[in-house]
């Protein structure tokens, strides 16, 4: 049995780890280990994800927390390191593009243990975001790269990356066809907060790039307080972002909007599913709303899931300007023309066909 160390730090990694741990689970030839590194080490942000998805709870937990980029990181890598030397797994699994991602594959690479990236291939083309120098890193350090779509397959080829590359379609459809009808059982959260279906905006705020320019986060709530004089707006708020709201004196400001504390993955479908529309500059919402076909906003200037915008399930703003902002929102509310489907993602198999290529490969 091959013994795979599986590092998570992050809500949306917790997400993506469900359907691959199920599989490894279920091909019986896999022992798998979860390490996490408490990146997200508040309890709505961490420890209802594993409850939820059927998730095993870690067997390490690093407990590093917050803190700047350079000490998440350092901490990681200190931690890790004993974890892998006494573990000897024979392979280590990473997911999407996190400083945790990173850590991990870098400690793997200096210990010679193979390293598969979930995700890989991801491109925004803006080096100013820590995730996008987290995943263009990790790609070059992967023993396998496996990606959700034929463009991050081009983008990895454009970078002299063709070895042990497979598009396997996307983990997280695997996760909206096996989860949707479990939150619509479960969640009572609409009930609780006195929603209507398709009677209100969803906005998620989480990124660096935003919450740490004053100029930008106001820009984004300014525009959701105006929205809110017509449409209900609901913000789960992120433990960064609520922080920085403070710190810049602006948490009073925003009485229009709906501030709820950060939800369980069920609730968060039952959210998702119900909206009318979604504004989030986070990657995994962006295609959570394409798969319960909700129009979506995304809060940057870039993605780097660009199906969803050529699709026009997915619009972009600029928030340098909260003219920007306000307008792109209305025109999404506003918008009648033709959203098209998109055939990229795969076909809710992605977690199976993942672990098949692990077993090859690690049988050769």
């Amino acid at each position: 049995m091959k013994k795979v160390l599986t590092v998570v730090g992050a809500r949306p990694q917790f997400i993506k780890a469900a359907p691959v741990s199920k599989a490894l689970r279920e091909s019986g030839g896999f022992h798998e280990i979860m390490v996490h590194t408490g990146q997200h080490y508040d309890s709505n942000m961490s420890q209802t994800f594993f409850d939820e998805l059927d998730i095993g709870l870690p067997i390490h937990n690093l407990e590093v927390a917050s803190g700047s980029h350079g000490y998440q990181t350092g901490e990681m890598l200190k931690r890790l390191e004993p974890i892998m030397n006494d573990e000897k797994p024979d392979l280590v699994l990473v997911y999407g593009d996190t400083n945790s991602t990173l850590a991990a594959a870098l400690t793997a690479s200096k210990l010679c243990v193979p390293i598969a990236h979930i995700e890989a291939g991801l491109r925004s083309f803006n080096r100013r975001m820590p995730e996008e120098v987290n995943r263009v890193l990790t790609d070059h350090v992967a023993t396998l790269l496996f990606c959700p779509t034929v463009s991050a397959v081009r983008n990895l080829e454009r970078e002299g990356i063709t070895a042990n590359v497979w598009n396997t379609g996307d983990v997280m459809y695997d996760v909206a066809l096996q989860f949707s009808e479990k939150s619509k059982k479960k969640s009572t959260i609409l009930a609780e907060l006195g929603l209507r279906k398709k009677e209100y905006i969803l906005a998620t705020i989480h990124r660096a790039e935003n919450t740490d320019r004053r100029e930008y986060l106001t820009n984004i709530f300014q525009a959701l307080e105006e929205m809110s004089e017509k449409q209900e707006v609901v913000v789960p708020l992120h433990p960064r972002t609520r922080k920085m709201l403070v710190t810049y004196r602006l948490a009073e400001q925003f009485g229009g909007i709906k501030f709820i504390e950060p939800v369980g993955f069920l609730d968060m479908i039952a959210l998702e599913t119900s909206a009318k529309m979604i504004a989030t500059d986070s990657g995994g919402v962006q295609k959570e709303a394409y798969f319960y076909r909700v129009p979506c906003v995304t809060l940057r200037n870039e993605t780097e899931w660009v199906e969803t915008i050529e699709a026009r399930w997915n619009m972009l703003a600029n928030v340098e300007s909260v003219d920007r902002v306000r307008e792109v929102l209305r025109e999404s509310l506003a918008f009648s023309g033709q959203r098209c489907e998109i055939h990229d993602y795969g076909d809710g198999t992605a977690a199976h066909k993942i672990v098949q290529s692990l077993s090859e490969f690690l049988a050769a």
